[in-house]
């Protein structure tokens, strides 16, 4: 499925366009070593590294949440537009592993970051969240329902990953990465163009949390390893290769463009052979193609922006040349975007931890407002 058509300037469309790219690493690197020498796994090196890609990630600290990595991307990324006094009018937060079931993460994010009763809302697809937030945020824009959304992807997989499952436990890493969108045109460099986006849901047990839902609460799950993250990685393999592939196909024909046109190519960092076989399948060239899998993992939703800032603070891409994102994930669910490299500088930030907060401390709360209307509702 296509984006609606825009609404025209003369001789252009109107389009969101990248103004503020932002992005927050742990400090903590984790080699493939090291994850074996925890034990439990049967695996080497040379067999992570020869199937995925992957030398190290980056792992969060236990006092470290994905709301964490969320405000710190998301303040560098408002920081990165160099607008002192700009302030997001919509937050929406793409993540798999929110803070906690209720309430969203999201609104606690646009407070920690000053941004006032702003919407802000949680966007679960995933590995291909920040796509289907990117595509939510510039159809919202361009609705006028607001004129500079924040979109961030951040991830703590490390709390739902098993530590002692070979299939997973390599991986994946914790990160958090934003953009900042304005309206614009299509002529500009950060400028959205098309999307494809789409989901199958008969397929939704090959990537999957069992337990922790309505479907089977956590208290009744009959074992441990089902409140984990669990995949079936050869369906997943041939599932991924062949849907990013052809979003990303669809996205390219709705641009009007050419696989040989495509100047910069980032997939979903789930794994290195998959990310070769997607562009040997649209024809794209090695030199075109950027990724960061080899030095964070995989890190889901956050996967495509992180990737997408580590190449932008490198230089690796001139403003407005050709690109393409695609990414793929569990639900299951896929999503591309044709854009025009964007001429943003980029922002990193290490992710501060927020104090928590304890029962007693409600013992403490300040007087109700006095200048507010306080109901009082009996329960039912």
């Amino acid at each position: 499925m296509t984006s609606p058509p825009s609404a025209p300037f003369p001789g252009r469309r109107a389009t969101a366009v990248i103004a503020g790219l932002g992005s927050s690493l742990p400090p903590r690197e984790v080699t493939n070593t090291q994850v074996i020498a925890r034990g439990g796994l049967d695996t080497t090196d040379e067999w992570i590294t020869g199937r995925t890609g992957i030398h190290r990630r980056r792992l969060a600290g236990p006092g470290v949440s994905t709301g964490d990595l969320a405000t710190a991307a998301a303040r560098a990324a408002i920081d990165s537009t160099g607008s002192p006094g700009l302030r997001p009018d919509l937050l929406l937060l793409a993540t798999t592993t929110p803070d906690r079931p209720c309430p969203a993460t999201a609104p606690e994010v646009a407070h920690r970051l000053g941004l006032g009763p702003v919407p802000a809302f949680d966007l679960a697809a995933v590995c291909s969240g920040f796509l289907y937030g990117l595509a939510t945020a510039s159809a919202l824009l361009r609705s006028g329902a607001c004129r500079t959304p924040l979109v961030v992807a951040a991830e703590k997989y490390s709390a739902i990953v098993d530590p002692f499952d070979r299939d997973t436990a390599p991986l994946f890493g914790d990160a958090a990465a934003a953009v900042v969108l304005r309206p614009g045109d299509t002529t500009e460099p950060g400028a959205l163009l098309e999307t494809d986006w789409g989901s199958d849901g008969g397929e939704s047990d090959l990537i999957t949390v069992a337990a922790g839902g309505s479907r089977l609460p956590a208290t009744e799950a009959p074992g441990r390893g089902d409140r984990y993250f669990r995949m079936r990685g050869r369906q997943v393999y041939a599932h991924a290769v062949r849907r990013m592939a052809a979003s990303a196909g669809a996205a390219l024909a709705a641009t009007g463009w050419q696989a040989r046109e495509v100047q910069a190519f980032i997939g979903h960092q789930a794994n290195q052979r998959i990310l070769d076989a997607v562009a040997d399948r649209l024809g794209i060239p090695p030199r075109h193609r950027f990724g960061n899998i080899r030095d964070v993992g995989n890190t889901a939703g956050a996967s495509v922006p992180l990737a997408l800032a580590d190449a932008a603070a490198r230089g690796a891409c001139r403003p407005g040349a050709p690109t393409l994102l695609t990414a793929f994930g569990g639900g299951l669910t896929w999503a591309s975007a044709t854009l025009l490299w964007p001429d943003a500088p980029v922002r990193t930030a290490v992710p501060e931890p927020r104090p928590r907060r304890h029962d007693h401390d409600r013992d403490h709360d300040p007087a109700p407002d006095p200048d507010h209307d306080h109901e009082e509702v009996s329960p039912p």
